[in-house]
């Protein structure tokens, strides 16, 4: 049998018809109209990445600021790796900028939340402590703003513009920030609220003073920190404000219990009271105020000690009244005595005298008797 013979069975067919072949050029089809939309997508992301270039270059983007940054540094007559690295480092901090913003909110997207996106994170701090102080000298030792710098870490300058103006310096990383508080209210030995604004971020918060004892005080701080800035967004990832702020209110604490309770008598603090960013009373009309009360204090306590000895007094005046009439009793009865003595003195003397002019006559008759006897 020749192969022709054996390729054809017994009813005149070739094995061939009995192959899929319609569904094999399908098949063949669909793998052709796959390769050619791939082809054509990695084309398209080609065009769009080279569209993002140029926009970048057109917009100063990352990659033109590393440009830039390298020619800017190869001009100063560094090295081609210093230039590098100046790029790259560039480079690596738009990136991180973008990154940032995108969690901020898109770019722009700062603490107020920016063009539409979502707003910025803030820090929520929540602290308290007790110091072994009087709430007055706690409170005083409080508003002595200036002395800041002197016992925290971070905080450079303070310095008050009016009663209710202060203007702050402190470094945040390796660069210096300053930022601008406003009291909003502030009642003597009791809160103290405020707010700020600052171009590279700002605190509002309020702390209050809270009496455990006469020598025990609670401090309780809330703040709230908003970063805005390069800087600040990136520590704010970690929270490092939050850490800083708290760590500084320690210090206040450490200031408070180690200086402060050794000069209490020597704190002068601010007495005024401000309302809706305005101060209603000055310190010096506080300070009057609290003069008059406390003169007004000792004369009621004058008052109630000389009613309280009024009746001791007059007990005792009638003591001495009562010994007093004794007295003049008691002479009258002497003298009376003194009166009657010689009363008596001569009636015993009359009694006396007969007695004495019988013994005489008595005396007399005995010689008498005794010469009769005799003769």
């Amino acid at each position: 049998m020749t192969m022709a013979e054996k390729g054809t069975e017994g009813n005149g067919r070739s094995l061939t018809d009995d192959l899929p072949v319609d569904q094999l050029k399908d098949a063949g089809r669909e793998l052709v109209q796959a390769l050619m939309v791939r082809t054509l997508s990695g084309a398209s992301d080609k065009i769009q990445d080279m569209t993002q270039r140029l926009t970048d270059a057109a917009d100063g983007g990352t990659g033109s600021k590393m440009a830039a940054a390298g020619v800017k540094k190869l001009a100063e007559g560094e090295s081609p790796l210093k230039a590098g690295l100046s790029a790259g480092a560039t480079g690596a901090k738009e990136k991180v900028k973008d990154a940032v913003g995108s969690i901020g909110g898109g770019k722009g997207g700062g603490g107020d939340g920016g063009g539409g996106g979502g707003k910025m994170k803030v820090t929520n701090i929540i602290e308290q402590f007790d110091v072994g102080l009087p709430r007055r000298v706690a409170y005083d030792q409080w508003t002595q703003f200036a002395d800041y710098p002197s016992f925290t870490k971070k905080v450079e300058s303070v310095e008050q513009e009016s009663d209710e103006k202060l203007h702050w310096r402190a470094q945040v990383f390796l660069s210096h920030r300053t930022w601008d508080s406003t009291i909003i209210e502030q009642v003597p030995d009791e809160r103290i609220v405020w707010k700020s604004k600052g171009p590279k971020g700002y605190v509002d918060g309020a702390v209050t003073f809270h009496e455990l004892g006469p020598t025990m005080t609670r401090v309780m701080l809330v703040a709230e920190y908003h970063p805005d800035g390069f800087f600040e967004k990136t520590a704010n990832l970690w929270r490092a404000q939050g850490r800083r702020l708290r760590l500084d209110f320690k210090h206040i604490k450490r200031h408070m219990m180690t200086r402060t309770i050794l000069d209490q008598e020597e704190v002068e603090g601010w007495r005024g009271e401000i309302r809706d960013g305005e101060v209603v009373k000055t310190h010096e009309d506080a300070l009057k105020e609290e003069q008059e009360a406390a003169g007004s204090e000792e004369d009621k306590a004058e008052e109630s000690e000389e009613k309280e000895q009024a009746p001791e007094e007059g007990k005792a005046e009638s003591e001495e009244k009562d010994e007093a009439e004794s007295e003049e009793k008691d002479e009258a009865e002497s003298e009376e005595e003194d009166k009657a003595q010689p009363e008596e003195d001569r009636a015993e003397s009359a009694e006396d005298k007969p007695e004495s002019e019988g013994d005489e006559q008595e005396s007399e008759e005995r010689p008498k008797e005794k010469a009769e006897s005799t003769a």
